[in-house]
């Protein structure tokens, strides 16, 4: 037995491996082509984007995991199964439970070291990527003047260039505008032509203009006087511009740590405590606040706040409302002084109701959040789950269709895959917006595949023809005689 589970362990790790290691290479191309706009031009250095790629490459290992895992079951036994080998090892009286397990105890300890990384290692991961990503984003392109644009990277300045030599040093036709002094285009430099270079520390840009003049606006103190103005004309002059501002900062790792993505589970648990008891403050002050200011409207009715008594809330506040509702008491006033109380009335009532729509708004937002950091727990749980739940179909299922290679197993896996990530992506969106109860709405589709995987391994261990036509034309055959049977009345019998 020692040999035959050295011999498939062997089998499925080399598969395992190269599954994993595609799929994750996928996802990182997938994150490539999304942000492919902010990667390209600006200069980054290789160690920044590896690092970044690192990270990416992390994070996607609660999509690869599973899938890799169910796409190598899938692989390993239907190869066994397509070169007759589950045949013998069945001949030789070993049942398929037997086979299953080395594979078994490896799926076992794959979902524990899952939980583990979706708890301690994601969360870091996912932190550092978008640190990184956002500082990134943030990352002008690298320094690039372009023909007939004006160019506004270099801080406090704009630069055209009408036509740039082909060596894309020599430039013409340049102008220059200084904004260091915040005044709007009172310094202008313009020069016939020029040339662009580098300082020998690549520090700063210089650029080195020919025949041409400095115009100046000098601003009085006084805007009504006459703004004097001031131009001056050179042969050769040196502009030195720093170019600091093209330079990669790292934000502060701190301003992300608070989002529910980045926290283990301790980490949500703290948070939502505080979450939870903010939220019930908020609503009872609120609750407490507004029936107090409710009370005071219902006077308005019989001169003194009424005890028990409730009033519908309007949908529309106007003088209409308010008058009828407070027609006792506006009644010993007259005129203006009439009109003015109805109209503060009306006010406060509309105060009230913006008030509410406010806080409704508030509180929904307080709950999506919360709900956010409880589905962040539960899918700690989830990946290791997941991988249990792809054993179930993967081995079975590959010992039933006898299929090896990349073809049929792909698309299998593929498909069972693509179900689990839209119902785990629609319940859970569901569930954080209130519609769903959240463990059911987080757990969802693992509830959905686990009957199946249950139903493949049982197919698989009984040695039930899954997958032939004649089987399963049998078995309805069967059924429905036996309906029909049902259906069929006694015969009377005459006495």
């Amino acid at each position: 037995m020692k040999k035959l589970y050295r011999y498939i362990t062997k089998s499925f790790l080399g598969t395992f491996f190269l599954t994993f290691f595609i799929v994750v290479f996928v996802w990182v191309m997938q994150f490539v082509w999304l942000y492919v706009d902010d990667l390209v031009g600006k200069g980054l250095e290789i160690k920044i984007l590896a690092e970044l790629l690192f990270y990416t490459s992390i994070t996607a290992i609660p999509m690869s995991l599973p899938l890799a895992l169910l796409l190598a079951l899938l692989m390993c036994f239907g190869n066994l199964g397509e070169h007759y080998e589950l045949v013998a090892m069945k001949a030789s009286g070993i049942s398929m439970w037997k086979v299953m397990r080395p594979l078994l105890v490896f799926s076992l300890m794959t979902s524990v070291l899952a939980f583990f990384i979706s708890n301690s290692l994601i969360p870091i991961a996912t932190l550092k990527w978008r640190t990184l990503l956002t500082d990134v984003q943030r990352q002008k392109l690298a320094f690039n003047i372009k023909e007939g644009v004006f160019y506004k990277d270099i801080d406090n300045y704009v630069i055209y260039v009408e036509k740039k030599g082909k060596d894309g040093s020599h430039i013409y036709g340049v102008k220059i505008y200084d904004h260091s002094d915040r005044l709007g285009n009172t310094k202008i430099i313009s020069a016939d032509s020029g040339m662009m270079s580098m300082s020998p520390n690549q520090r700063n840009i210089i650029f080195t203009l020919y025949d041409g003049y400095n115009y100046t606006d000098l601003t009085p103190d006084n805007y009504k006087d006459r703004r004097p103005f001031e131009r001056m004309s050179f042969k050769q002059e040196q502009l030195k511009f720093s170019l600091a501002s093209f330079d990669m900062t790292r934000s502060d790792e701190e301003m992300y740590k608070s989002y529910q993505q980045m926290m283990n589970i301790r980490q949500l648990s703290t948070s939502l405590d505080s979450l939870q008891h903010r939220f019930a403050g908020k609503q009872e002050a609120f609750t407490q606040g507004f029936e107090r200011r409710w009370a005071n409207y219902n006077s308005l009715h019989t001169g003194v706040p009424s005890e028990g008594v409730a009033y519908p809330y309007p949908d529309s506040i106007g003088v209409d409302t308010i008058i009828p509702l407070s027609w006792p008491l506006l009644d010993r006033y007259e005129g203006e002084t009439r009109s003015i109380i109805a109209n503060m009335a009306t006010a406060s009532a509309q105060n009230a109701k913006d008030n509410v729509a406010f806080n409704k708004l508030d509180l929904k937002t307080q709950a999506e959040n919360i709900n956010k950091h409880k589905k962040e727990w539960h899918k700690k749980f989830t990946l290791s789950i997941a991988c249990l739940i792809f054993f179930f179909i993967g081995a079975p299922l590959g010992s039933i269709i006898r299929r090896g290679g990349l073809g049929l197993p792909v698309v299998i896996s593929v498909v069972f895959f693509i179900i689990y990530h839209l119902i785990s992506t629609i319940a859970e969106r569901m569930a954080v917006f209130g519609d769903l109860n959240m463990f059911l709405g987080v757990w969802l589709s693992s509830l959905v595949l686990l009957p199946i995987g249950l139903f493949f391994t049982f197919k698989a261990t009984t040695d039930a023809a899954l997958f032939d036509g004649d089987s399963w034309k049998k078995f309805f055959q069967r059924l429905f005689k036996k309906k029909h049977e049902d259906k069929v009345p006694e015969p009377k019998t005459i006495a």
